[in-house]
């Protein structure tokens, strides 16, 4: 059986193992292929019966050009690089990994509003630059420094992850507003649930767990952010389309954002007219979140066992049953 990984480093730059997926068939395991060429894809794909993809997209067209493919991988909880749908005509399935990044990703969605409360990254620059050892005080601070107990911080998207950030928060002192269109008692037990107005009105934090959907695409706009409180900093690391990074990057300007921590933009890698690379108080990182070594072991475990369900014919974790 041939196997192919597609687009294989981000998931294994070298630390982890493609054994797994080995013990299957003859595996080929390509570090990139590019998502703007087709015929790369296509050619790649080959006679294939399986194959893997993180970014790399599977279009109809890839899907008509691989006479012999039975079953796809999705490296990734998010599915939408796949053509689902046309694969389900073609008696494909496609299989992604869930819950694999709920530690890793709340953990990063605190360490973005940390720094964005400290600024620890731009006084250790200062300070091995020579600013403290000639200082005439004994110590300084560049930016505003805020103290997050008894401050409210509202998340939007109050599933696995959502709640995950909600107790570390909790833990901080932090009062927790959530929104979420199924509430459930794990939930309640960390904070209220209360309507979307309500948490944009009274939250001191607001932060981005949900999925991306056609009704939530740009959800943090100008009418939004107008709804929040002055000050307000915002915590995005889940889908970058959530945001129109116009509106966003006016508000930093104006102070009614007081700080940003982003892991997701709009289109990634990010292009270099994004507004918010030159919007003051605001954290971009490459979308990490995801990618500790303990998270991707987890993706790659769950792939495997995936691709041995299939094989056994019965299938999990399918998103286009």
């Amino acid at each position: 059986m041939k196997i192919i990984v597609l687009d294989g480093y981000t998931e294994n730059p070298g630390d982890l193992s493609w054994k797994g997926l080995e013990a299957f068939g003859d595996l080929t395991v390509y570090d990139r292929t590019s998502p703007n060429d087709e015929k790369e894809a296509i050619d790649r794909i080959g006679d294939a019966e399986i194959i893997f993809t993180n970014k790399t997209p599977i279009t109809k067209q890839v899907l008509d050009s691989a006479p012999n493919l039975r079953f796809i991988g999705v490296l990734a909880t998010g599915y939408n690089v796949v053509d689902v749908a046309y694969a389900r005509q073609k008696g494909i399935p496609v299989s992604n990994v869930p819950a694999y990044g709920t530690a890793s990703v709340s953990q990063f969605a605190i360490a973005l509003l940390l720094e964005a409360c400290h600024h620890i990254g731009h006084h250790d620059g200062a300070v091995k630059g020579g600013r403290w050892a000639s200082n005439p005080d004994w110590c300084f601070w560049d930016y505003p420094l805020i103290e997050l107990e008894n401050k409210t911080m509202g998340i939007i998207g109050f599933g696995r992850i959502g709640q995950a950030t909600g107790r570390i928060a909790k833990a901080l002192g932090m009062h927790i507003l959530a929104h979420d269109i199924f509430p459930n008692d794990s939930g309640r037990q960390i904070g209220e649930y209360v309507s979307l107005n309500t948490l944009l009105e009274k939250s001191d934090v607001i932060v981005l767990h949900c999925n991306l959907t056609p009704e939530n695409t740009g959800l943090i706009s100008n009418e939004t952010i107008s709804k929040m409180k002055d000050g307000v900093i915002l915590i995005n690391n889940a889908r970058g389309q959530l945001v129109v990074e116009s509106d966003l990057a006016e508000a930093l300007k104006a102070g009614k954002v007081a700080a940003a921590g982003l892991d997701v933009v709009s289109t990634e890698p990010i292009k270099p007219d994004n507004p918010l690379l030159t919007a003051p108080n605001c954290i971009l990182t490459p979308h990490i979140s995801w990618a500790p070594l303990e998270s991707r072991k987890r993706i790659m475990d769950c792939s495997v066992e995936n691709l041995k369900a299939f094989l056994e014919g019965a299938p999990v974790h399918v998103v286009n049953p």
